[in-house]
């Protein structure tokens, strides 16, 4: 009987370590951050800014993806009523199709940083499964550098340059119209429905990198809920 108890004890004392939190890792912050973060484990910290950048991702190519595909098919739309119009209106309708092929063009050439920095960051900490705490602090030198990068990128993306440029090359669709061929109206109306166009894809751009950036130097990661235990996050991978 006694070793029957003896076993079952060890049994449940096992079963209590495997589900133990993993022991805090003290990492330095990034400087100018609160004070507050430095006593936020480092292992949390890490796994707080993946699963941030990891969710942001997703919101960019989301984005990205629904803007490309429907400035491809207004553009390909533009191309359908030409054998029906006169040789001399043609242009209008090219022109259309030719601004939609620029408006597509960003997306491929110059994604949101963040969607070529999240899956990066999330493989290399799968792969690199840090067990002691220099490691675990040296992935998270690399995961805030991540997080600051794609924060400052998201704000260029919505500069007013941006605006300016949109404005600017809409404006010029509106005189290769109207100077070139005198098709003022449809140069008003393809300067006008880009522009429009334009500013509308830069104020859906997603820019919660942004406010996750200012949250983690505030060391205000969840706010008033707690964080998920440890050992049932990163226990196994740290």
């Amino acid at each position: 009987m006694g070793s029957r108890s003896a076993g079952c004890a060890g049994a449940v004392l096992a079963a209590a370590c495997a589900v133990a939190p993993a022991r805090a890792a003290t990492c330095p912050t990034p400087p100018g951050a609160a004070d507050s973060l430095a006593r936020v484990d480092g292992r949390e910290r890490l796994r707080w800014i993946d699963d941030r950048l990891e969710r942001e991702a997703s919101k960019g190519r989301r984005w990205a993806d629904a803007w490309a595909i429907g400035i491809g098919a207004a553009g390909l739309g533009s191309l359908a009523p030409v054998p029906f119009v006169r040789a001399s209106d043609r242009v209008d309708w090219y022109t259309s199709a030719v601004t939609a092929a620029f408006g597509v063009i960003p997306f491929v050439v110059s994604p949101l940083a963040v969607t070529r920095d999240a899956p990066k960051l999330h493989a290399a900490i799968a792969a690199a499964s840090p067990a002691g705490d220099a490691r675990v602090c040296l992935a998270l030198v690399d995961a805030e550098h991540g997080l600051a990068a794609d924060a400052a990128d998201e704000r260029w993306q919505r500069g007013w340059w941006i605006h300016a440029g949109n404005l600017a090359f809409n404006t010029g669709v509106l005189l290769f119209l109207g100077l070139g061929f005198h098709h003022w109206t449809s140069g008003v109306i393809n300067g006008a429905s880009g522009a429009v166009v334009g500013e509308a894809i830069i104020f859906t751009q997603p820019t919660n990198a942004v406010d996750d950036a200012r949250a983690y130097e505030a060391g205000d990661l969840y706010g008033e809920r707690p964080p998920p235990p440890l050992g049932l996050t990163y226990g196994a991978r740290f």
